[in-house]
C-alpha cells in the first residue's frame, strides 16, 4: 500500500479524553454522570430526557438510510431517554435545496440538536451557521458538513477507498499491471467522494492501468450506467479487466451495462454499503465485493453523541469523539471514525448475517438458493 496522506486531517485526541473512555462507562453504571454541565453554550446541561433530535438524511436511493440508519437512531434515542425523546426525521430525496428547506424547518421547530448527512457539504454551511446562531448543536453524520459543526461521526472514508482498491489489485494478481480498469466515482458535491477516490487511487495508481474515470452526479445509477456504456464503447468490452465502483447502487448499474453489452463473464466490480441486492450479486458471482460499514455502530453512536451533547454530558461525549478531523472551514472537529470491512462471498456469514443486518432467508431467496448452497450459506 502506498503511503497515506489523508485529504482530511485525522488525529487522535489525547489527554483527559483517553482517561474518560474507561471512566465514563463506570460512572454511567453508577448513574452519576447525568446532568454534568459542559462548557459549550449551545448545549443545555439542564435538559432532561424530553428532547427532540432532528435527523436529516440525504436520499432514498441508498437503501441503508431508510432501512437501517433512521430506525437505529430512533431506537437508540428512545433507549437513552427512557422513551421520552423523539426523532424528527426528514429525507432530502437527493435534492440539496430540499435539504436546506428541511434544515430551516428543524430550526423553526426549535429541535434540540440536528444530525445531518449533507448532500452538499459546502452549500449547507450557511444552514449550520443558522442553527448555531439559534443555539442548536449540529452533528455531521456520515458526511463531513462545512460550517461550525459540533462533532462528526462516520466511517474512515479514505480507508473505504483503500479497501476497494486493494481488493481489486489482489484479485487481479499478477495481471494487475496490464489490466485496464474503469473508475466510477461518486458525486463530486459529496465530501466523501474525494476521500473514497484518494484512498482507491493510493492502491490503484501504479498498479493497474486506469483507462477511464467518471464522476457521478448525485450517485445516480442511471448516470453510472450511461458512463459505463461509454467506457465499453471506448475501451472495448473484452479489454475491461475490472471496474472500481464507489457504491453498490452504481455497481448494479455497471453490471447491467456489462450484461447488456454481452459480457460472458462479469469482471471484478467493487461496491460500498452492503445493500441487500449487492450481497445477492456477490453470492451469484456478479459483483466481486462491497464495503460493509457497520451501520449499528455508526447510527447508535450518533444518537448517543446527540443526546449527550444536548444533556451536557461532556465526559461521555468526549469518550465517543476521540478522533479529530478538519474541514475547509473548521479545524479539530471532535469525531468518531468507525472502521470498515471488505465483504466478499467468503465472509457474508461473519459480517451482515452475524450483525443482524440480513438473515440467510432474506439473502437466499429462491433465485439465489443454488448460489447460496454453492458457497455454504444456509
Amino acid at each position: 500500500m502506498n503511503a497515506r496522506t489523508p485529504h482530511t486531517s485525522v488525529v487522535r485526541r489525547i489527554g483527559i479524553v483517553v482517561a474518560a473512555s474507561a471512566s465514563a462507562l463506570s460512572l454511567t453504571a453508577c448513574g452519576v454522570i447525568d446532568g454534568i454541565g459542559g462548557g459549550d453554550s449551545s448545549a443545555s446541561p439542564e435538559k432532561g430526557d424530553d428532547i427532540t433530535v432532528g435527523l436529516l438524511l440525504p436520499d432514498k436511493d441508498t437503501a441503508r438510510f431508510e432501512k437501517f440508519d433512521y430506525p437505529l437512531i430512533k431506537k437508540e434515542v428512545g433507549v437513552l431517554t427512557d422513551g421520552k425523546g423523539k426523532v424528527d426525521y426528514a429525507n432530502a430525496e437527493a435534492s440539496p435545496d430540499k435539504q436546506s428547506q428541511q434544515f430551516q424547518q428543524m430550526i423553526d421547530k426549535q429541535v434540540d440538536v440536528i444530525l445531518v448527512d449533507a448532500l452538499d457539504s459546502k452549500a449547507i454551511a450557511s444552514d449550520v451557521q443558522k442553527a448555531k446562531d439559534a443555539g442548536i448543536p449540529v452533528i455531521a453524520y456520515d458526511r463531513l458538513a462545512e460550517g461550525p459543526i459540533d462533532a462528526y461521526v462516520s466511517h474512515d472514508n479514505e480507508l473505504v477507498g483503500e479497501v476497494q482498491g486493494r481488493s481489486l489489485t489482489q484479485e487481479l494478481g499478477s495481471k494487475a499491471a496490464s489490466s485496464k480498469v474503469v473508475m466510477m466515482n461518486g458525486d463530486p458535491a459529496d465530501p466523501n467522494t474525494a476521500r473514497f477516490k484518494k484512498g482507491a487511487l493510493d492502491e490503484l495508481q501504479g498498479e493497474v492501468n486506469i483507462v477511464k474515470q467518471y464522476d457521478t452526479d448525485k450517485w445516480s445509477p442511471e448516470i453510472a450506467k450511461a458512463n459505463m456504456e461509454k467506457a465499453i464503447k471506448s475501451v472495448g468490452l473484452s479489454d475491461i479487466a475490472a471496474v472500481y465502483s464507489a457504491n453498490d447502487g452504481m455497481a448494479g448499474a455497471v453490471i447491467d451495462a456489462l450484461k447488456e453489452a454481452g459480457a460472458a463473464k462479469i469482471p471484478p466490480v467493487t461496491g460500498q454499503d452492503a445493500n441487500l441486492d449487492a450481497v445477492q450479486r456477490i453470492v451469484a458471482g456478479e459483483q466481486f465485493m462491497t464495503v460493509y460499514k457497520p451501520f449499528l455502530t455508526e447510527a447508535t453512536n450518533a444518537a448517543k453523541m446527540a443526546v449527550y451533547k444536548v444533556q451536557g454530558r461532556d465526559i461521555e461525549f468526549d469518550a465517543l469523539t476521540q478522533d479529530s478531523v478538519d474541514s475547509p472551514t473548521q479545524q479539530n472537529i471532535p469525531a468518531q471514525l468507525v472502521s470498515v470491512i471488505a465483504l466478499t462471498k467468503d465472509n457474508i456469514e461473519e459480517t451482515v448475517i452475524r450483525d443482524g443486518v440480513y438473515t440467510v432467508k432474506e439473502i437466499c431467496t429462491p433465485e439465489y438458493a443454488a448460489d447460496c448452497a454453492a458457497i455454504g450459506l444456509k
